[in-house]
C-alpha cells in the first residue's frame, strides 16, 4: 500500500466510502461522482499504478475481474447490462494513480466503440 493513495487510505478504513463489495483481495465502492445511474470502482488491495502494471502480475486483474463478475451477478446488472472502464494514464482521464476499474449500468448506456 502507499501512504499518499486515496484508494489506499480507503482500503485501509482511513477514509470513508460505501463499500458494495469486498473479498481478501478486492475492494467495490460507490463511485463519489457517477456518470451512469449506477457507478461503482473495484480496486485490488495491492497498489499498482495502472492497468499495465498490473497486468505483470495476473492474479490481481483476475481477482478484479471475478469480484465484478460475482457482483453484477448478484446486483442483476449482467441481464441488462454494464460497462468496465480503467483509465491509463492523464492524458486518458486518470486521476487517481491506483488500478481502478469503473462498472456502470442501471440505465441505457450511450454507444461507445463496436
Amino acid at each position: 500500500m502507499s501512504d499518499n493513495c486515496l484508494f489506499c487510505k480507503i482500503i485501509k478504513g482511513d477514509i470513508p466510502s460505501t463499500r458494495i463489495y469486498e473479498s481478501d483481495r478486492v475492494i467495490g465502492f460507490v463511485d463519489l461522482h457517477p456518470q451512469a445511474k449506477k457507478h461503482f470502482l473495484f480496486v485490488h488491495k495491492n497498489h499498482t499504478s495502472n492497468i499495465n502494471e498490473m497486468a505483470y502480475d495476473g492474479h490481481s486483474l483476475v481477482d478484479v475481474y471475478q469480484a465484478i463478475a460475482e457482483f453484477t451477478k448478484k446486483e442483476q446488472l449482467d441481464f441488462s447490462g454494464f460497462r468496465v472502464v480503467t483509465n491509463q494514464g492523464k492524458h486518458s482521464g486518470q486521476t487517481v494513480f491506483h488500478t481502478h476499474f469503473h462498472v456502470l449500468g442501471g440505465e441505457h448506456l450511450g454507444h461507445f466503440g463496436s
